[in-house]
């Protein structure tokens, strides 16, 4: 059995989270929660992904944020037309490209920021790469 992978982070807004992530990737809503033992939150992804997203607030003790240059969520996208589609979904949903901290995910992608500091590359790439 292949496990369901789970990635939680904490963010400032969920609303603008999960509206930035379904239009730029193409997710929708799994699921929701609110004020559960303090937490908020909203799980984002599709039927066909063996993983989601799930971003979070606390309201007893809020948690900033705490991306670094390095902390990516990186997706690869083979067919170039699919790539270049999903682009500009992610750019139309308000996150904003970056050059990578390592230059190695811009020879062949594109890294983005959310509102929050998180980055997603979009590699146009095959993975495993050959």
């Amino acid at each position: 059995m292949i496990p369901h992978l789970r990635i939680a982070r904490p963010v400032t807004d969920l609303a603008q989270s999960k509206e930035m992530y379904c239009q730029g990737l193409d997710l929708q809503e799994l699921g929701n929660f609110s004020e559960h033992d303090g937490f908020s939150g909203v799980m984002l992804g599709r039927d066909d992904l063996s993983w989601h997203l799930e971003f979070t607030i606390c309201h007893r003790h809020p948690v900033e944020p705490a991306a670094t240059v390095d902390d990516l969520l990186v997706l690869y996208y083979p067919d170039n037309i699919q790539w270049q589609k999903t682009c500009q979904q992610m750019l139309n949903a308000g996150f904003l490209t970056i050059n990578s901290f390592n230059p190695y995910w811009d020879i062949a992608g594109r890294t983005f920021v959310d509102n929050d500091g998180y980055r997603v590359v979009l590699q146009n790439r095959a993975w495993p790469a050959a």
